[in-house]
């Protein structure tokens, strides 16, 4: 073996497995794809705002807390003993 022989690993990149380009070319993808979808619809939703604004309320909810949900650790400084 010599002396500048490297080891080879895969690379290990979570439990997505999409490299961080992959993922910006998808988001820019859908992005664009987002752009030419209101720019074609759009008088529907000018139309509609109001509901879609009451809509995007629940999502928030649900997407915004990653399942959280506000909760504190256990060796906050309030917490009794």
């Amino acid at each position: 073996m010599s002396a500048t022989h490297h080891d080879h690993h895969p690379d290990t990149r979570g439990s997505s497995g999409l490299s961080r380009r992959v993922r910006i070319a998808l988001l820019m993808v859908a992005l664009i794809g987002g752009f030419y979808l209101l720019r074609e619809h759009w008088s529907h939703v000018a139309g509609n705002w109001v509901y879609l604004l009451l809509l995007a309320c629940p999502l928030m909810h649900l997407l915004h807390g990653h399942g959280r949900h506000g909760a504190l650790p256990d060796n906050r400084p309030d917490k009794e003993a």
